[in-house]
């Protein structure tokens, strides 16, 4: 087995690059499974928008991008644990790759407990258990998600919205628009552009956690 002494002993390098290969499989099988649940999570996302429930929609959205985030670091750590036990100086980089180890055997059970379709029904739950639910997990996305990510999740936002609308009014057929006054055709200088954008993006910050705070503290309507 992999690296062993000429006697035939099992050494620390040999149970790390086990350990290592475990976990990759164990991750394989997980990034399979959990799909499943990502695309339920961006339907409900998407339910709660055709429904008027943009705080529950982001609540879903944001939830699915930090589970995707979890399965690609999970699987960079394991890339780079992999290049440490395949080295020949291991002894010198043991003990980083048993605390690697120990990191992602926990991350992999935080993975685990996303693998369940019961949790995304709780996201749109409107009963007491299901508001404290989404309050809990609004808490704890807040606390692990980057600020890039939290753009990416507005974006997702923005486009879903888009699409919604138009679904809605292909719906409802083609209608003539109104006639309405010209407009000058100006422009923003990109310095402008580029302030505003900024401008917008702290708005967009501000009022989300504001709105997803407020959908899950607001009392159940009997």
């Amino acid at each position: 087995m992999g690296n062993t002494s000429s006697s035939g002993r099992i050494t620390a390098q040999d149970r790390a690059i086990l350990d290592m290969k475990l976990q990759r499989d164990k991750l394989r099988i997980y990034q399979k499974k959990i799909q499943t649940v990502l695309d339920a999570e961006n339907n409900a996302a998407k339910v709660c928008l055709q429904r008027g429930d943009k705080p529950r929609a982001l609540l879903a959205l944001r939830r699915r991008k930090y589970q995707e985030t979890l399965l690609q670091q999970t699987d960079r750590q394991l890339e780079t644990l992999e290049q440490l036990t395949s080295s020949i100086e291991f002894a010198l980089v043991e003990k980083d790759v048993l605390f690697g180890l120990r990191q992602g055997n926990a991350v992999l059970k935080e993975i685990h407990k996303e693998m369940t379709l019961e949790s995304v029904q709780k996201l749109m739950d409107e009963t007491a258990e299901g508001i404290q639910y989404q309050k809990e997990i609004n808490n704890m996305l807040v606390n692990v998600m980057s600020n890039a990510d939290e753009d990416e999740v507005e974006d997702e936002l923005e486009r879903m919205e888009r699409e919604v609308r138009g679904e809605a009014l292909d719906a409802i057929g083609p209608q003539r628009a109104p006639d309405l006054p010209s407009v000058p055709n100006t422009t923003l200088e990109p310095k402008a552009m580029a302030e505003e954008k900024a401008r917008k993006a702290k708005a967009r910050a501000r009022a989300r956690k504001a709105e997803i705070q407020r959908a899950v503290e607001e009392p159940m309507v009997a």
